[in-house]
This record gives C-alpha cells, structure tokens and sequence, in this order.
C-alpha cells in the first residue's frame, strides 16, 4: 500500500476519495487550508473507516496515533513550506486543491490564476525535490468549452470559455510539458464533468462556503427551506426543455475513479494520462430538479434567470477511454445521488457548522 498525499483532502470530492483510499489500506497526508472546508470532514472519514483517538498535535493539525494511516495538516499548495513538510515519503499526490467555481473566475480572474496555477507549480518544484513524480491532477470538463460533437472525446478541442477553465487547461498543458522533459514522471488527468452527490451514510457531503456556487448544493438548500428559490441560468438554450444539460456524477463513483487512476500509475511506468470521469449521460437542470424534489418528497421553487457568462449548453463526457485503460464506469444512477445528496442535507442542514457549535 502507497503513502499518498491529497491537497484539498477536506473538500468535497478529497474528503470522499480519502474515505475510498483508506478503505483500500492506502496511508495518507492530508494538506487543506480549510478555506472552503472543514476539518470535520475528516473526523468523520477517520469515523467511517474505524480510525479512533485522533491526536491534536497543532492548531489545524492531527493524526491517528494508533494505526498511523491518516494525519490532517492546515496549510498552503502556495506556502513552499507547507509543502515541505509533508511531502517526504510521499510515493504520489491526488491534488484537489484550488478554486472551482466558474461564475466566481470570471469576476476574479486573478484568484484563480494565482491558486490554481501557481499553486499546482510551486506543488510540482516541492515534488521535484523530494523525487516524487506521481500525481492525479483534479482537471475539468470545462476544459473543453462547447462543443459541437457530443458525447465530448479527450481528443475533443480544448478551448475553454472561461477564467476557471483556462487555469485548468494551462496546468495540463503545464504536465504535458514536464513529463516530456524528464523520466519518471507518472501523470493522470482526470477531466470530470458535475460531480454531485454525497456518502451513504450522511456523514459526508458538500458543505459550500456562503451561498453555493453549484447547482446541487443549492438546490439541495432549497428543498431543506433554507434558501426560498433556486435561479435555472436560461431556459432558451438549445436542448430538450431549454436549461443546460450536464453529465452528473455521483461523487463516490468519482472517488473511486481517482483511486482506479492512481493504483493505475504506482503500479505503472512513465506516462501521462487524459481521462474523462463522466457517466456519458446526461440530465438538464430541471431533470435534476425534479429528481431531487421526487426523492426527498420536498418542493423545490424555480425561477428562470438570464444565462451565465461561461456556461455551455451541453456538456456530457465520452468515458470509455477510462474505462478501458483503468477498468472504472460510473456504478450510480441519478436518483442514487439525489437520495444520498438528500440524506446529507437532511442530516447536516448547516453542514459541518452545527457539529463544530456542538462540540
């Protein structure tokens, strides 16, 4: 089993691939700066897989003392010393950490750049120096921008649209470039499309900073009452019923797609790897809406908004190339991620907020 280190391990998707990752006996470093996360998440993890007594070592951080397997570090992909201290022995990187919403980059382009592309640099100088030269990239569909052949193939053009896509793009071409220039070097860039959904259990899910900036965070605060109505961005785009359509994912499928890709390149040579995780279907907004209010039996109000600046109309992946080069398919239907999205809201109305108030 692989010691790894996964930036951004609190969020959302780390959180439930860190979860996926422990439960295959992997041994893992968890570096966040907690700026749209929370700890929490991983005391929970910790719980789910049976790791106990977690220690406070320092503010911000804290480790399993008895099997060894997980430790949580508060600290900056952009702070060199941050990484220096947690990258020896760290046989590869899963890095998640980075800014994610598309409407937010392209009113502050500059955060984006600064974090998601100088971030992941100074991410790979640390990795040079510690002969470390195997990385899962947390990549995006947005990447590709709008497309005229649907489903969108990894040979599809890479023209994005937007501040978030472009940042995302450069850091591809980035590898690309630094696994051309020297041996060693193991890279999968996994390009997802709308990774939704929660655990099973409820423990874990998406708990956005402030209003959220994803679809299924929102509409899942409007069917718990705490926000009055969900804006659809356009209803006059050219699909079935006029919203956007997008291949959503259930986030435990893609958690397990990340440990699919990077078992895939320990046990593997030099290579580098374009994937799309993707279920190759898709669903407009308002399919979305009334699964979501079918399975949790609440109502969820809508209202047309004008469209998005960056917003494609359709978006739906192409994803037989991982599954012929890592054996993964999404496992989940969308009334799975609406039932399990539901039961993480349902649970946790506030997110992790009323377990911190509690404690």
């Amino acid at each position: 089993m692989a010691n790894l280190l996964i930036t951004g391990g609190a969020g959302f998707i780390g959180s439930h691939t860190c979860l996926v990752l422990l439960e295959r006996g992997h041994s893992l470093v968890v570096l966040d700066d907690f700026s749209n996360s929370h700890p929490v998440a991983l005391e929970r993890v910790a719980s789910l897989v049976g790791l106990q007594g977690l220690n406070a070592v320092a503010p911000g951080h804290w480790r399993d003392p008895v099997q060894g397997r997980l430790s949580l570090h508060r600290g900056d992909i952009r702070n060199p010393q941050d990484l220096e201290s947690v990258l020896a022995g760290i046989d590869a990187v899963l890095h998640f950490a980075g800014l994610k919403s598309v409407g937010e980059s392209v009113h502050h382009p500059l955060r984006y750049w600064d974090v998601n592309v100088s971030g992941t640099r100074l991410l790979l100088e640390q990795m040079q120096q510690h002969g470390c030269r195997t990385l899962v990239f947390s990549s995006s569909a947005s990447i590709y921008g709008t497309q005229e052949r649907v489903p969108i193939p990894e040979s599809a053009p890479i023209q994005p649209i937007n501040p978030y896509g472009r940042t995302k793009a450069t850091v591809e071409q980035l590898l690309a470039d630094l696994v051309g220039s020297e041996p060693g070097w193991r890279v999968a860039c996994l390009r997802y499309f709308n990774p939704v959904g929660a655990h099973a259990s409820g423990l874990i899910g998406e708990d956005p900073s402030g209003v959220p900036n994803n679809l299924f965070p929102y509409i899942s605060q409007v069917a718990s009452g705490l926000r009055p109505c969900l804006s659809v961005y356009g209803d006059d785009w050219d699909t079935p019923d006029g919203t956007g359509v997008r291949d959503y994912i259930h986030v435990m499928d893609l958690a397990e797609g990340h440990v699919a890709a990077v078992e895939h390149l320990i046990s593997g040579p030099d290579q580098l790897l374009q994937l799309n995780l993707g279920s190759g279907r898709g669903h407009s907004v308002l399919d979305l809406v009334h699964a979501f209010a079918t399975v949790s039996g609440r109502p969820v109000p809508w209202q047309v908004a004008p469209r998005r600046p960056g917003d494609p109309a359709i978006s739906v992946a192409d994803a037989e190339l991982a599954a012929s080069r890592l054996g993964w398919r999404t496992r989940r239907t969308l009334e799975d991620m609406c039932r399990d999205g539901w039961a993480w809201q349902a649970a946790n109305p506030r997110g992790y907020t009323d377990r911190v108030r509690a404690s």
